[in-house]
């Protein structure tokens, strides 16, 4: 299949040869997302932007990776305004506020069910995050060119099954949409193509981590490190996605 703009950054990102090619979509997404919100294209002064962020906020995450990133200024005038509008909010959730009245029994199974308006509307700021959003609409787009991408092209099928294999975290996303995309046919294909690749390559990083272990018997000090010098970060993104050792994305003036 010829390549297309939208086909570029999937292309990409397997060619990267990387553990999880979503996983490589998904920094450089992220990255591309702290650039936009605080780089030096300044959109964080724009009216329409800073309507946004006031509006959905940032999770613990994407704060902790924006104070990563710099831009004090930025960073500054985003909170400024957003904690305006988190001032109204609170002080209509402080107005409206009525404790419900629980019974004896109720204390006593210290049920985890929200049972007040404050915290309902707490944990619905801890959830609204500006990045988050912007990523996840992106990203569902991306799952979409994958599965377009493994039904019409076949150098794009070997591809992905002479891959590593993706993390757990994309490989459950990737089962759920095959489930909705694919024929019968391609889905049986996909299924068994895709459990081999993971269950290999689950292998392998089982033998690069342990290898990493033994390395450390003074018995083995002379061996070979084979491919266990990078195998924990490699192992926990296996596990659950992203990477550990990456350093922190910064601003660039």
């Amino acid at each position: 299949m010829k390549e297309q703009l939208y086909t570029i950054p999937l292309n990409d990102a397997f060619s990267a040869n990387d553990e999880c090619p979503f996983c490589f979509i998904e920094q450089k997404l992220e990255n591309d997302l702290l650039d936009f919100t605080l780089g030096s294209s300044s959109s964080y002064m724009e009216s329409d932007i800073r309507e946004q962020t006031d509006r959905e906020g940032f999770c613990r995450y994407h704060f902790h990776k924006m104070f990563q990133y710099g831009n004090t200024l930025g960073n500054a005038w985003i909170l400024k305004t957003h904690y305006e509008k988190m001032g109204r909010e609170l002080a209509d959730e402080v107005k409206h506020f009525k404790p419900v009245k629980l019974s004896f029994m109720d204390k006593l199974k210290r049920s985890r069910e929200v049972n007040n308006s404050m915290t309902a509307w707490c944990l619905e700021k801890q959830k609204s995050c500006y990045i988050c959003k912007q990523y996840d609409d992106t990203y569902a787009r991306y799952i979409d060119t994958f599965f377009f991408m493994y039904k019409k092209d076949e150098a794009f099928r070997q591809k992905v099954a002479q891959s590593k294999g993706f993390c757990l975290v994309h490989f459950g996303d990737l089962c759920q949409a095959a489930v909705e995309k694919l024929p019968e046919k391609q889905k049986d294909e996909f299924f068994e193509m895709i459990f081999a690749l993971m269950q290999e390559n689950m292998e392998r990083i089982k033998g690069d981590v342990s290898w990493l272990v033994e390395k450390f018997d003074y018995r083995n000090q002379d061996a070979d490190w084979k491919n266990s010098k990078d195998a924990i970060q490699r192992g926990m993104q296996k596990l659950k996605g992203g990477y550990p050792a990456a350093p922190a994305y910064q601003f660039k003036k």
